[in-house]
């Protein structure tokens, strides 16, 4: 099964398409209608419903969808793959089939791409704003995420260590002896102070760590 766009990029297409309802030309002089849909099937002074341009952007993205699917050949979060099939489904299938971009991702390059859809930003020998922010909030997409998954290994996030009861008794133990240190201060207290401080940060360090290594 192909993989498909999460709610984000698709929210994030319809953002920077942008949806009319009648058919119109593109900054690049392409006939347009509904959220960017092209082709033979855009005619001068056609029109259609909300609902109309909503199954037009499916059925479009289905095909870039499988694009990005098929031509990545590396892991890619929910994000990234959902970046790519926007950028993909701005500048074109083929397009996107001979970038550098996807050459570098391929290579394992992942932190090529923001900076190889920065390039992406001229339509009709011009650029456009436009796009310089569209591809930035591509790129935006491209780097969040605290995860990467592969079509067929379920993603997970990676989840946090937990402190327990004990691990807050500890700490709040060294804090109140630490409170009373600075209670009187003098060289002494605030040698011992820092001592204190210092000796925590690491202890806590120490803890968690191995709380994790135990997981």
């Amino acid at each position: 099964m192909t993989r498909r766009i999460n709610a984000e990029g698709l929210a994030l297409i319809k953002r920077w398409e942008g949806c009319k309802l009648t058919a119109y030309k593109d900054v690049a002089g392409v006939w347009t209608i509904g959220y960017g849909s092209t082709g033979p099937h855009v005619k001068p002074g056609m029109k259609i419903t909300q609902e109309e341009a909503e199954r037009l952007l499916l059925n479009d993205l289905d095909r870039f969808e499988r694009a990005v699917d098929t031509l990545v050949k590396v892991p890619l979060s929910d994000g990234q793959f959902a970046a790519l099939v926007s950028f993909a489904f701005n500048v074109g299938e083929a397009a996107f089939a001979k970038s550098t971009l996807l050459r570098k991702l391929n290579a394992g390059d992942y932190e090529a791409v923001p900076g190889e859809l920065g390039r992406w930003v001229n339509a009709g020998g011009k650029r456009v704003q436009g796009l310089v922010n569209r591809r930035a909030a591509e790129a935006g997409l491209w780097v969040r995420g605290s995860y990467v998954a592969s079509n067929t290994v379920q993603a997970e996030p990676e989840t946090p260590p937990v402190i327990d009861k004990e691990t807050v008794s500890w700490g709040a133990g060294i804090m109140s002896t630490l409170g009373a240190s600075f209670a009187s201060p003098g060289p002494l207290q605030w040698a011992l102070a820092a001592i204190i401080v210092v000796g925590f940060g690491v202890g806590l360090w120490l803890f968690l760590s191995k709380r994790v290594a135990a997981r």
